[in-house]
């Protein structure tokens, strides 16, 4: 399996924008493009090489601009347009039947590259994302909490995948704080949600699965249910003994619920 690190920079209406990406694959494979959560790339980086290790899979994992380290152009403030830069990716690769999958604010702009109906996409995937309001059921606001306080809820095996900042090197406490102030942009001022892409997503007409670990206390499974609810024909699939990143904690899990969800709605299907 390689693992590759590519810039390369598009142009939108807005301006250009420099985008950091990883290619993970084994030989040829059917396209993915693995869309990270407010934790920043490191939280998919290891799914994207398992997925490619695993099954005939091209993984394009791209860095959010403005998290890990990278620069984030003025005019890119908010997921819509984040989600027109992911599209115009796909273009600029020439990429088709590409599988979306997004993690948290990553299922969020998964969302709204669905609504964009770019018929290089044959399928979405969202993983505990973010996005919508759900009356009662909020996001947890991470700009509130503190990162043991954020662990804490994002786990089912708390013990194991706590995730303590007091280990953090100096590099990496100066990516988290980047990467929070990142998260602040795009998040919008509705704290990780926009109150008007739930009724939006009605018009997605691609396949999409809902994929939620059920121990989930950031966007909890009422919350996922309402997602999947919201989407034309989504299929809501409970993940268990999993939180808020099951690519972490059970990748396994994931994995299977993935590449079952791509087989289906894939036009080249290669064995796997």
């Amino acid at each position: 399996m390689t693992n590759t690190a590519r810039t390369l920079t598009l142009t939108l209406e807005s301006g250009d924008v420099d985008l950091a990406y990883s290619v993970d694959e084994r030989g040829e494979g059917r396209p993915f493009l693995l869309l990270h959560g407010g934790g920043g790339p490191q939280t998919v980086a290891g799914f994207a090489g398992f997925l490619a290790e695993q099954r005939p899979a091209h993984v394009i994992t791209p860095v959010h601009p403005g998290f890990g380290g990278t620069a984030r152009p003025g005019w890119l403030s908010d997921v819509p347009t984040l989600a027109q830069v992911y599209v115009r990716l796909l273009d600029e690769l020439g990429l088709s039947d590409v599988t979306v999958v997004g993690n948290s604010i990553g299922g969020w702009i998964a969302a709204e590259m669905a609504l964009l109906g770019s018929d290089r996409i044959s399928g979405v995937v969202l993983v505990n994302a973010a996005g919508i309001h759900v009356p009662g059921h909020p996001v947890a606001d991470p700009f509130t909490l503190t990162p043991a306080e954020l662990s804490a809820l994002s786990f089912h095996d708390v013990e194991t995948f706590r995730i303590d900042p007091s280990t953090f090197s100096d590099e990496q406490r100066a990516a988290a704080i980047a990467n929070r102030a990142a998260l602040q942009v795009y998040s919008g001022p509705h704290a990780m949600a926009d109150p008007t892409l739930r009724e939006r997503l009605a018009k997605v007409t691609h396949p999409v699965l809902v994929a939620w670990g059920e121990s989930d206390q950031v966007t909890d499974t009422v919350y996922g249910r309402a997602f999947a609810a919201a989407i034309p024909g989504a299929r809501f699939e409970l993940l268990l003994r999993t939180g808020h990143m099951p690519q972490i904690e059970t990748p396994g899990q994931l994995l299977t619920a993935i590449w079952d969800f791509t087989d289906a709605h894939t036009v080249n299907r290669p064995n796997g």
